[in-house]
């Protein structure tokens, strides 16, 4: 018999976490944790946009890390769990490669606008997502234990995804549109 996805265990909306604790669906861990989920989907959709073999690779690994991000915080906290973890030097992968990229890059002087091909708005669309995401772990750490270092990755991939998007521009060829102030008074 193959296995089903469903198990209706949901329809009275509650969800389990990992270890057996039940929450209502409209819990803040159940809302992190299904935003690192649909961030993990819009990375997915930059690395098919992607034609760089490196970005790609990178790419796949941030995608597991957010899996293992998500294993975390689907996991009860009132029961000791071996879960997977994020580690300093997942951080560091990113601060490398922004560094690298960045060293490539005309420098910003002013505010872009998200734009210009569907693969630079996409990545824009994955920071969008990133913030929301880390905001609403950093809302859930306010009232129970959540990992520090959860929160400083989804920090620093929100800046990643914001220079990746940048230099996918540059690979493309695509001109960034500054933000153009409109002058009081006017």
């Amino acid at each position: 018999m193959a296995f089903r996805i469903y198990t209706k265990t949901g329809d009275e909306g509650e969800t389990g976490l990992f270890g057996g604790k039940r929450l209502p669906k409209s819990h803040i861990r159940i809302d992190a944790y299904g935003t690192v989920d649909e961030l993990n989907s819009y990375i997915g959709l930059v690395r098919d946009y992607t034609e760089n073999d490196a970005t790609r690779s990178l790419l796949k690994e941030i995608q597991d890390r957010l899996f293992t991000i998500g294993s975390n915080l689907a996991s009860d906290p009132d029961k000791k769990m071996t879960v997977p973890d994020i580690k300093p030097e997942d951080i560091l992968l990113l601060e490398k490669e922004m560094d690298r990229m960045n060293d490539a890059l005309p420098e910003l002087k002013n505010f872009i606008l998200p734009g210009g091909h569907p693969s630079v708005s996409t990545c824009h669309i994955s920071r969008c997502v990133c913030r929301r995401a880390e905001r609403l772990v950093v809302a859930l750490a306010q009232q129970e234990w959540v990992e520090p270092i959860i929160i400083q990755y989804l920090n620093r991939l929100s800046d990643y995804l914001f220079v990746l998007a940048r230099q996918i521009a540059d690979e493309r060829g695509v001109e960034e549109v500054n933000w153009a102030p409109r002058k009081k008074g006017l």
